[in-house]
């Protein structure tokens, strides 16, 4: 039922593609993208897997951001323009309804698919504000992220430069265009809801709970006023709580570990 949409993430191999499919020498400049599987607005499965040997962009947004709406007639024409040579842009609307979603899209008169998203899934991209951009290569590498409206002579200039290529090999001297972020995606550890975006798999019970008592005593430095565990929880999008956060996380671990010695004699 499409009033029911569900949300279908693979968790299990979310940190990278098969590496069947992947040159065994990994970049860290260009990660491969997350392996996802999402229900279009229409009820059809749209799986990223499947774009290999395309050029993709892919665009989170929601219906009431004014500047994910003005971006989009650009996506618009990007598609019509570069469909043909092997582009395809796709839009995932996070934390949004079916309804808004299928109104906006007929609206904006939307011609690439479109699909609903949840936090779980912008976390698997290391977290997202709205607009937000990521340019896939054929190879399934993520070669750009663009936080913000992005123009669109920036994405038309890394989409040529990926189309350029031929086959499914890593582009190694692609150059980013506009404001471009590095591409920083968490390792499947870092996809709990405990903590997310901090790897705690190494902590026992007792351990985990000072952890988490230690992050609620500690401010995020990102100006929202919340305590460091509360920014990590609300806010996937925030680098500088993920930062903080690991930072953290050593600090613990090493006191823990003098703690434990000290025991001990």
């Amino acid at each position: 039922m499409l009033g029911t949409t569900k949300i279908h993430v693979n968790l299990i191999v979310v940190a990278f593609l098969a590496a069947a499919f992947l040159p065994i020498c990994a970049s860290e400049n260009h990660p491969a993208a997350p392996t996802i599987s999402v229900l279009d607005i229409s009820g059809h499965e749209l799986d990223l897997t499947s774009y290999r040997g395309k050029v993709v962009v892919l665009n989170f947004w929601v219906t009431w951001c004014e500047p994910c709406r003005a971006e989009i007639p650009e996506l618009v024409e990007l598609q019509t323009r570069y469909r043909d040579r092997g582009l395809a842009v796709i839009g995932i609307a996070v934390e949004d309804d079916l309804t808004s979603v299928q109104a906006a899209c007929k609206q904006l008169n939307i011609n690439y698919p479109v699909a609903l998203g949840d936090k779980k899934l912008s976390a698997v991209f290391g977290g997202v504000g709205f607009p937000t951009t990521f340019v896939i290569g054929r190879d399934g590498r993520i070669y750009s992220k663009h936080p913000g409206a992005t123009n669109l002579r920036f994405l038309e200039d890394e989409v040529a430069q990926l189309l350029a290529t031929s086959d499914t090999a890593q582009l190694t001297n692609f150059r980013p265009a506009g404001k471009s972020e590095p591409v920083e995606l968490p390792t499947p550890a870092e996809l709990n809801l405990e903590v997310p975006g901090v790897d705690i798999s190494q902590l026992n019970a007792t351990q985990l709970a000072d952890f988490k008592i230690l992050l609620e005593k500690e401010q995020c430095n990102c100006g929202c006023h919340r305590t460091l565990l509360q920014c990590l929880k609300e806010d996937s999008a925030c680098h500088r709580a993920r930062k903080l956060g690991r930072e953290e996380l050593e600090k613990f671990r090493k006191t823990d570990t003098l703690r434990s010695q000290n025991q001990i004699h």
